[in-house]
């Protein structure tokens, strides 16, 4: 078993160097560094906030559904970051690349990744050719990240199954409460 973690761990150093560091540049910066707020809290609330201050219908249930979707996954993330205590990318290795500004916290899952695969397969539940565009801004969340040396590998895969359990998870409850 410490082998397998020796070898992941590997991988993960290999990977975030690769992304941060072969795939720089001006452009990247600037894609990344907008990219990768599209899993924070201000943009996650202010969606779901502007989605359910529509008139009543069926997109403000949607937009309720995302909340709690969103809010378990971050008590998930939170929990994991509690337990696992990684170091970010950037404190353990100083040659890494930095275009936004650093967190404190730990590395452990990614929020941000489990944020955005929370709310896009909630709507892509709801309205599934949004998948076209949802899943593949997801993943870029995800290696916004990385490139960002803000988490590695392991820790935007965890993330992203967080969200995807919560937002399975919380759909089929509200579609069980709803019969």
């Amino acid at each position: 078993m410490k082998r397998l973690a020796a070898r992941l761990q590997n991988v993960d150093h290999r990977f975030v160097f690769y992304v941060n560091r072969q795939w720089k540049c001006r452009f990247m910066d600037w894609l990344m560094s907008r990219v990768t707020h599209v899993g924070g809290a201000g943009f996650t609330l202010s969606f779901l906030l502007a989605w359910f201050a529509l008139p009543v219908s069926p997109i403000r249930y949607w937009a309720l559904e995302g909340l709690v979707s969103l809010v378990s996954s971050h008590l998930a993330v939170r929990m994991g970051k509690h337990c696992w205590q990684r170091l970010r990318p950037y404190l353990q290795h100083s040659d890494l690349r930095m275009v936004s500004s650093p967190l404190n916290d730990y590395s452990f899952p990614s929020g941000h990744t489990a944020a955005a695969f929370s709310l896009a397969l909630i709507w892509i539940f709801h309205v599934p050719w949004l998948s076209v565009l949802l899943f593949p801004l997801a993943m870029a969340v995800g290696l916004s990240r990385i490139y960002l040396g803000l988490h590695y590998p392991t820790d935007v895969v965890v993330g992203a199954w967080l969200g995807t359990i919560f937002a399975m998870g919380t759909h089929y409850l509200f579609e069980w409460l709803a019969t």
